[in-house]
Order: C-alpha cells, then sequence, then structure tokens
C-alpha cells in the first residue's frame, strides 16, 4: 500500500508528505508526484518515492499507483483548466483502481457562490460519477493568503478590504496539511465531506490590530466600497481579471461564506488550529 500526493513540489502538497513522515508513515510508502521532480529530491533522498505527474500530460498508465493506494489529489492552480486537468487525474485513478481518492475542494462546493467554487464542485461532481470511494477535503482559507497584507501594513500600515464586518476563519496552510495526511493514512473517512476552517472567525479589524501588535506600529483599517477596491487595485498596477476576482472575494466574505466555524478540522487534527497571531508573528 502507497500513499501518493500529487502536487508535492506545490506548499500544500509537500506539507501533507511531511506531515506523513512526522506521523510515522514508513517513507517507501510515500509517493511524491509532481511536473518538476527535480524538486523532490531532497525528498527522495529520504526515502520517499518520487515521481513525475504532468496534469497536462497524464499517461495511460503507471508503475507508482495501484488497487491498495490511497491517493490525494491536490487541486491545480491553473484556474480555468483545472477540470480537464483533474479529470484526467481521476481517469489515471479509476484506471489504476486506487482504493481511495481524497480531493482538496473549496468550502461548501456544490452549493455557494465562491468565487474559487465552480470548478471544484465540478470536479466534486466527476469524481462522484468516477464509482471511487472518495473523501472530500474542502479546505477554507489559508492565513497565508494575508502575507501579501501584512507586507502592506509593514511598508504602509494599513490593511486594506472591501470586505465590511465579514469574517474569516483561516488556518495556516499546514493544519490543513497535517489533516489530509490523517485522512489518507486512517480509516473511516470514505464518502466524508469535511468542511475545514480555523476554530476562530476574525475580522479585518482583528486583522489590523494583530499586524500592529507583531510589527510593533501603528495599522489602520481602509474599508473601500467594491467599487473604489477594484480602482485602487487597478492603480496599483493590477489586471482586471486579477482585480475583479480579488473583489469578489471580498464581496464573499462579506456575505459570510469563509467565516464558518465547523469544528471538521480541530476535529481531524485532534487538537486547536493554530491561532491568526502564531501564524503572522512568524512572518515578522
Amino acid at each position: 500500500m502507497s500513499y501518493v500526493v500529487t502536487g508535492a513540489t506545490g506548499p500544500l502538497g509537500r506539507g501533507v508528505v511531511e506531515s506523513l513522515l512526522e506521523c510515522g508513515i514508513d517513507p517507501a510508502e510515500i509517493v511524491a508526484t509532481g511536473r518538476s521532480v527535480e524538486k523532490l529530491v531532497d525528498l527522495a533522498e529520504r526515502g520517499v518515492r518520487a515521481e513525475r505527474l504532468d496534469f497536462d500530460d497524464v499517461p495511460e498508465a503507471v508503475d507508482w499507483l495501484g488497487a491498495d493506494d490511497v491517493l490525494l489529489l491536490v487541486s491545480g492552480s491553473e484556474v480555468g483548466r483545472r477540470v480537464p486537468q483533474h479529470q484526467a487525474v481521476v481517469d489515471l485513478a479509476v484506471r489504476s483502481g486506487v482504493r481511495r481518492l481524497v480531493y482538496t475542494s473549496a468550502p461548501k462546493a456544490d452549493d455557494t457562490t465562491l468565487a474559487v467554487a465552480p470548478e471544484h464542485a465540478a470536479t466534486e461532481a466527476l469524481i462522484r460519477a468516477s464509482g471511487l470511494p472518495f473523501t472530500f477535503l474542502r479546505n477554507g482559507w489559508y492565513t497565508e493568503n494575508y502575507l501579501p497584507a501584512f507586507e502592506q501594513a509593514r511598508a504602509a500600515g494599513v490593511v486594506v478590504t472591501s470586505a465590511g464586518d465579514g469574517r474569516v476563519a483561516s488556518a495556516p496552510r499546514s493544519d490543513y496539511a497535517e489533516a489530509a495526511a490523517v485522512v489518507l493514512s486512517s480509516d473511516g473517512h470514505e464518502g466524508a465531506v469535511y468542511e475545514l476552517f480555523g476554530d476562530v472567525a476574525w475580522s479585518f479589524a482583528d486583522l489590523a490590530a494583530v499586524f500592529a501588535d507583531v510589527l510593533g506600529r501603528e495599522v489602520a483599517l481602509q474599508s473601500l466600497s467594491a467599487e473604489d477596491h477594484r480602482a485602487a487595485l487597478l492603480g496599483a498596477g493590477l489586471d482586471e481579471g486579477t482585480a475583479g476576482f480579488l473583489v469578489a472575494l471580498d464581496q464573499n466574505i462579506a456575505d459570510g461564506l469563509l467565516g464558518l466555524t465547523t469544528g471538521d478540522l480541530s476535529g481531524l487534527l485532534g487538537r486547536p488550529t493554530v491561532p491568526l497571531k502564531d501564524t503572522v508573528s512568524s512572518w515578522a
């Protein structure tokens, strides 16, 4: 039996591999895959099997995926191309007859207006249609998503948002990676759909206060309308698509879509999620 992780060259996939190792899984039972296999050399030196897997060029068959294996499909990063890429990996999993397929999805993927959800909903549907045993990890927001905001606060003493009083129940990426490792390496998760969020939903006023505390300087909260936020982002040099996407996400937050505190993440971890300030302090 092997635990096969796609996207192991990225921060989440790499974190899952590290978490599997930390929980005592034999390195020889872990297969780390990615497009740039040279980025996996250090894992290979620790006994992990490293294999190339390009979502745009998935082979018909591989010798590192089989009927006894559990496969983690870490969602691709190329927005607009993810559904066919994911389909190719699911098809490989079907041909290989994997024991279970675990997929990193988005909150309430099949019942939400969240801007990032449509491709995840489509992927969940095709996984269900495949007939494979599955587990969906509907990951909420990573605290690391706000590292650019922290750097802006460091440089200019301001946090800019159009999310209003909306809240974000974030957790660090490492918490999500550890939860994925738990789901991969333990029984009882077949057919489960986990809504994964941090234990505490914070506001942007809270975020600015944490930034100020960590930086030791005043950090103001600048709350804009969606229109003014979009204009500010365009003025900062972002393209129309990116500016519109970021504003749409803030509106999702304002609508309460990322402030859920379900307890699923801490339940899988067997401990509380890492607090916002702990992660922010590591950036200082």
